[in-house]
């Protein structure tokens, strides 16, 4: 089945959502603002961004809220949501995983609800490292989902290779949303993706904002920003502060994605566009500045092969290792 994501690069909404937590830690982004969370949309939008990506459980319904606010009679773009995660609105608060196929349709109109959209366009499965056999009767119900026509096509956000492949046949199956940037290039998801025509939906494109070059190393991050956590799957900071070995990194290739009057933010983009025809990085934004920043990505496009091989020489990544969330 052919998707068409109608952008290159997309905008990731994890970060408008705002505030939500699992007991009395953070999921969220720090000093998010509702006005400015929808004119970055809006920038995004005029700047020729035409994928949004988000999920349910961002902000606990509070991201898809606003993009069906600021996106409302545009036909034109491409909203990717996911399901998965149980929340509660009014507290904010992450309850569990939600593994009954029962709950699909239940999930599916919820979305639809806030996004004010009769039709889904791509849903992701959001349960990282759901084993495939409890995930197939999920993906059953999303396909029939398809074929009502309540959802236009669906993927997984897995960091798993062998998750992607067990579903990559499926009729309606378009897309894979994993973890790639400059520090960790996933060639075994791109293997997958390869051999089954998959769209690479990037997440964490730019290393959780490292990659945009504005910290520094040992820098703290707020308490309330999900970045303060120390989840095992977070490399990039650690303690809630930045991880010292990651800007070292960034260093050493700055000026190689920096070629052409690019930003290291451009550049990082530009690294995964050049990495395939079928990737497609989401950054997140949260202000105009951001989002028309990020979207400059699309002007400069790909970065160039020399600076892509010189990069190869010169950044020493660890090893892929076993597949775990990212």
């Amino acid at each position: 089945m052919r998707f068409e994501p109608k952008s290159r690069v997309g905008m990731g909404c994890w970060a408008i959502g705002g505030p939500f937590f699992a007991g009395d830690g953070p999921l969220g982004y720090a000093n998010t603002d509702d006005a400015r969370s929808l004119a970055a949309i809006e920038a995004s939008y005029e700047a020729g961004i035409r994928l949004f990506d988000t999920a349910d459980v961002y902000g606990a319904g509070h991201s898809e809220r606003l993009l069906g606010q600021a996106l409302k009679g545009r036909d034109d773009v491409v909203i990717s949501t996911k399901f998965g995660i149980g929340f509660d609105e009014t507290s904010k608060q992450v309850i569990g995983e939600r593994t009954d196929a029962a709950d699909v349709e239940m999930a599916l109109d919820a979305s639809r609800k806030r996004l004010d959209r009769d039709v889904l366009d791509l849903v992701f499965l959001h349960l990282n490292s759901l084993p495939p056999q409890l995930a197939a009767p999920l993906f059953d119900a999303l396909e029939d989902a398809r074929t009502r026509g309540i959802i236009s096509a669906y993927g997984w956000s897995t960091d798993f290779p062998q998750s992607a492949r067990a579903m990559a046949k499926r009729e309606g199956f378009v897309a894979v949303q994993h973890a790639m940037n400059v520090f960790f290039d996933a060639p075994s998801m791109m293997d997958v993706t390869r051999q089954h025509g998959l769209l690479s939906f990037n997440r964490s494109p730019l290393a959780m904002g490292l990659l945009t070059g504005k910290f520094t190393a040992g820098q703290s991050m707020a308490p309330d920003d999900i970045r303060h956590n120390s989840f095992g799957w977070m490399d990039y900071f650690k303690d809630g502060k930045v991880e010292p070995s990651f800007v070292a990194m960034l260093e050493a290739v700055r000026d190689l994605l920096t070629v052409g009057g690019r930003s290291p933010t451009q550049g990082a983009l530009g690294w995964l566009l050049a990495k395939s025809p079928n990737t497609v990085p989401i950054p997140g934004a949260r202000t105009v500045e951001q989002a028309t920043h990020n979207a400059r990505a699309l002007d400069f496009g790909p970065l160039p092969a020399s600076a892509i091989e010189e990069i190869e020489t010169v950044l020493t990544r660890p090893a892929e290792g076993p597949p775990r969330e990212r």
